[in-house]
């Protein structure tokens, strides 16, 4: 893949000192990929399900022949489902799908949409008198944009699943990403966020992606230059406020402590892993998470990485050099979570921004 384009791009964004320092929308998106899709990664199908009556949706992340998965959980205020299965020491090693999906905690029934699917597809873990689709899930808070009644549910996740396919993810306010927003903390001055993916690919066919949909309570960087891309506003809405800087100089913030936070997403890889490797993956993906998203994991956040190798590689990957691509990988999905966003009413994006 070549990422010429996208690495050249960040070089620009060293100019950017506040909200207003480009004019050309269209350009300044570009600066930021695309980072390629992991759909790029053998055995993987992405399907999204968007809600057309309020912000909100799911995303599904599909291995019909089963990945070896593993799951780490940072944040103070998760909804997960099937997460303790994929502790190394529990029985079953591979999972079929990972559902990324909004709707705080109602959301986690997307899940049974999409077992609904691959049952019926004759998927699943084999226990002689039937297949049981092993299906992980992680939720966003999204229920204050918009009508909270209106949530994903089973028919959200099996026709997310009936959408899949290997071709180039869609990104930005679709699916999971949907009803994101992201720099909260201050109770004011939020902007949206959304769902991004990227895909980095070696010289040897290691495969290394990730897909993160991303509703953080902190701004969100570019790790590259250190600028803030989005986050919360000043009052007058022409600079961002710089919520960690703010926090060292007030000595606090008021957070809602209603957790509508949270950045989940799911690692991929056509790596051979084991599930303790598959593990550790999606602990040191966590750090990408920290270098793009300042403050991360606190108390109303639920934030959740998987991981899902599909062992198409068909042979070990040397463990430390995946863990480095996993999170550089979730840092440039979180970027193009933000920058391919679309506005919605009271949060604008940062494409909106770039206009002005």
């Amino acid at each position: 893949m070549d990422r010429r384009g996208f690495l050249t791009g960040m070089a620009g964004v060293a100019a950017l000192a506040g909200l207003g320092a480009r004019s050309d929308c269209a350009e300044a998106v570009e600066d930021y990929g695309p980072a390629g899709s992991v759909t790029e990664v053998e055995g993987i199908k992405v399907g999204h399900f968007t809600d057309t009556r309020k912000p909100t949706g799911c995303t599904v992340i599909v291995a019909e022949a089963g990945a070896v998965g593993g799951v780490d959980v940072r944040g103070g205020a998760p909804g997960t489902r099937e997460t303790d299965l994929l502790d190394p020491v529990n029985l079953v090693d591979k999972v079929h799908a990972v559902v990324l999906s909004g709707g705080s905690a109602f959301g986690l029934d997307t899940a049974t949409g999409v077992m609904k699917y691959l049952e019926e597809r004759d998927i699943g873990f084999d226990v002689r008198i039937a297949k049981v689709p092993i299906v992980p899930a992680a939720i966003l808070f999204d229920l204050s944009v918009g009508d909270p009644k209106i949530r994903p549910d089973a028919e959200a996740g099996y026709r997310a699943c009936a959408a899949a396919s290997t071709g180039p993810v869609a990104e930005g306010s679709v699916g999971a990403g949907a009803g994101a927003t992201v720099g909260k903390a201050l109770g004011r001055g939020a902007m949206k966020g959304g769902i991004g993916n990227a895909c980095l690919t070696m010289p040897d066919g290691l495969k290394v992606g990730a897909i993160v949909a991303v509703n953080a309570v902190g701004d969100i960087y570019d790790p590259r230059t250190g600028k803030i891309l989005a986050g919360a506003r000043t009052p007058d809405g022409k600079a961002f406020v710089n919520i960690a800087e703010h926090v060292r100089r007030k000595g606090s913030f008021q957070l809602d402590p209603i957790p509508q936070n949270t950045t989940i997403g799911a690692i991929v890889t056509n790596a051979l892993l084991t599930k303790t490797e598959a593990n550790r993956v999606a602990q040191v993906g966590h750090d990408g998470l920290a270098r793009a998203i300042n403050p991360a994991h606190l108390q109303t956040d639920g934030d959740t990485l998987f991981t899902l190798a599909t062992g198409a590689l068909d042979r070990p990957a040397n463990l430390s050099v995946l863990c480095i691509l996993a999170a550089a990988a979730v840092s440039e999905a979180i970027v193009r979570a933000v920058v391919t966003a679309t506005s919605i009413p009271g949060y604008p994006s940062y494409r909106e921004i770039m206009k002005k």
